[in-house]
């Protein structure tokens, strides 16, 4: 899987949700020369920031269309060829981060200012009477969607009127018009996630802070009548720890600051708390429990420096200190530079994250709301998740296991998916049970006239020869090792797959495997002992079980990409496999 958010494709991706703090992790390497060459560093964090923020300006006014005769004229599109609003409204709180910074080589710059016209020109023109906006890829007339726009837009007309410099007076009237046609549009419009709410709630607070108006408080209480969707783990209800938590997150905190409603931080600090634990040594979030778009992907948890540095420097909370600062060293200052504006805004935030000590790396922690559980060991850890047919993953230095999953053939119906999970003495415990039944003709009273199969409810049909499939898998972990320990029982002689899938890396190799004819990166566990290693790792597998030749098992999942090794059986299946970061003797 790819790396999300640090490719410039992603640039309006993440403008399109509103994030234009992802700016800063745009793959600026098309960029051309620079309106003067970029100064040495210096200064403090702050002038730093500045300083990487200019850098990427030239890019960013390249991307933009200022040719009149051009249909999309302001406009910026993205990686195939659409126009949303959400990109030249971010690129414009973007450009006054420079605009009003006295250190930057774009200060009170007379071409940026154009281009910021220009911009929010576009933005205007594509603001429907009702104050909404469009997503193009997805939502029209959306109420989100301008919420999501609102963000970047009433930042930049705060920090632009704080300047108060003259020439950009025109600009806060384009920005003035937009925000107060996008409050209306707010203080009626529907939602559809639970995020959504939180995103309105800020918006809201926003344009109330710049225009005060009581209706705009009115609809905020409303929403949050509806309470913050959050669990006793920390999880907010989309678990969407790569892209919607952290935002919720940095909104709740708005709302919090500019509503006088300090019961919202509440939540943010549950979240964080629980951030901390689904962290991949590398840096990486665990995605795999994320009800949204980001499931299963490979992203980073530089989104939430926000969180973490506002409550450190608000609060001086040591954990949200240690992990502001561990953000900053792990991430670099020029990826944090979109949070620049933020920074701008509230000069406490200006302080630089102070190191006190480094995050736990040793951990075990069971998340029971979620069905999660997480353990840490250095550059080792596992993620063992219900709900889920990733049910078990593991990153050991540069290897990363993405899933283990396990199926029968059990009338296309059968992959292990766990509905429970519970801790035993040593470890803790997985189960699902199916059924597999037979149908006898409907009664005579529930047939229909015409003999239409469609009209036939199959509920009302009694049962027979019902089969029956009972999963078990349990997790034990030691010192070096994960042992997962598979229990299939029920009808007998079930053919069995469990795929053991790793994220490939050039130059990975494979022993104690044989390849599986006709698919590609597919082998067989069938020695004693196997290892995958990488440039830096080694990990040893062993659990060697080669009962038949099918692995693309009907109503399996399809194979993982990368590396997939199958231990392959019939019921009833006991099974036990050990992941080792030490050889197995």
């Amino acid at each position: 899987m790819e790396k999300k958010y640090f490719k410039r494709r992603e640039f309006l991706q993440a403008s399109a949700l509103g994030s234009f703090a992802m700016l800063s992790l745009i793959d600026w390497s098309c960029a051309p020369t620079p309106k003067e060459a970029a100064p040495v560093l210096s200064g403090n964090w702050l002038e730093q920031m500045i300083q990487y923020n200019d850098e990427g300006i030239p890019a960013a006014l390249k991307n933009q269309h200022t040719d009149p005769s051009h249909p999309h004229f302001g406009g910026v599109p993205d990686a195939f060829q659409i126009y949303n609003p959400h990109a030249p409204a971010g690129m414009t709180s973007y450009l006054t981060c420079a605009y009003i910074s006295p250190t930057s080589i774009y200060f009170h710059d007379a071409a940026i200012l154009t281009h910021m016209m220009l911009a929010m020109d576009y933005v205007l023109k594509h603001q429907h009477e009702d104050g909404t906006i469009d997503l193009m890829s997805t939502n029209f007339h959306s109420t989100p969607d301008v919420a999501f726009v609102v963000e970047p837009t009433a930042l930049a007309y705060k920090l632009l009127a704080r300047d108060n410099y003259k020439d950009s007076i025109e600009l806060r009237k384009k920005l003035n018009q937009f925000l107060l046609r996008a409050g209306d549009a707010l203080t009626i419009g529907g939602i559809h996630t639970p995020n959504h709410r939180w995103v309105v709630c800020m918006a809201l607070a926003r344009i109330h802070e710049l225009f005060p108006n009581a209706k705009y408080i009115n609809r905020i209480d409303q929403w949050l009548n509806e309470k913050i969707d959050i669990d006793a783990d920390g999880q907010y209800n989309e678990r969407s720890t790569s892209v919607y938590s952290p935002m919720s997150d940095r909104w709740l905190i708005t709302i919090a600051v500019l509503m006088n409603k300090p019961e919202l931080f509440d939540p943010v600090r549950r979240n964080l708390a629980m951030t901390t634990f689904l962290i991949h040594p590398n840096g990486n979030l665990v995605t795999e429990m994320s009800r949204r778009q980001d499931q299963y992907t490979t992203a980073p948890s530089a989104p939430y420096f926000y969180a973490f540095h506002y409550m450190a420097t608000h609060f001086k909370e040591e954990s949200s200190i240690i992990m502001a600062h561990w953000l900053k060293s792990t991430y670099g200052l020029k990826s944090l530079t979109g949070y620049l504006a933020y920074l701008l805004e509230d000069e406490k935030l200006a302080q630089e994250p102070v190191k006190v000590k480094e995050p736990i790396d040793t951990y075990e922690k069971y998340f029971e709301s979620s069905k999660l559980v997480r353990w840490r060991q250095g550059q080792t850890d596992g993620t063992l998740v219900a709900h889920n047919a990733s049910m078990f993953s593991m990153h050991h230095e540069d290897i990363v296991i993405q899933a283990v999953r396990c199926a029968t053939a059990f009338f296309g119906k059968g992959q292990f998916i766990a509905e429970d999970m519970v801790t035993v003495e040593d470890g803790y415990e997985m189960s699902q049970k199916l059924e597999g039944p037979y149908f006898q003709p409907l009664p005579v009273d529930s047939l229909p006239k015409d003999g239409d199969w469609d009209k036939m409810t199959k509920s009302l049909r009694p049962t027979s020869e019902v089969q029956y499939m009972d999963y078990t898998l349990k997790v034990v972990k030691t010192d070096h090792s994960f042992r997962l320990n598979f229990s299939l029982k029920g009808t007998l002689g079930v053919p069995v797959a469990i795929e053991i899938s790793f994220k490939q890396n050039d130059g990975d190799s494979l022993s104690g495997v044989n390849k599986v004819v006709g698919i590609d990166d597919a082998y067989f566990l069938n020695h004693p002992k196997a290892n995958y290693k990488t440039k830096n790792s080694t990990l040893w597998i062993k659990g060697a079980r080669h009962e038949h030749k099918w692995t693309a098992l009907r109503g399996a999942l399809p194979k993982h990409a990368g590396h997939s090794i199958y231990i392959t059986g019939y019921t009833p299946f006991e099974h036990e496999l050990i992941l080792s970061t030490q050889e197995i003797l």
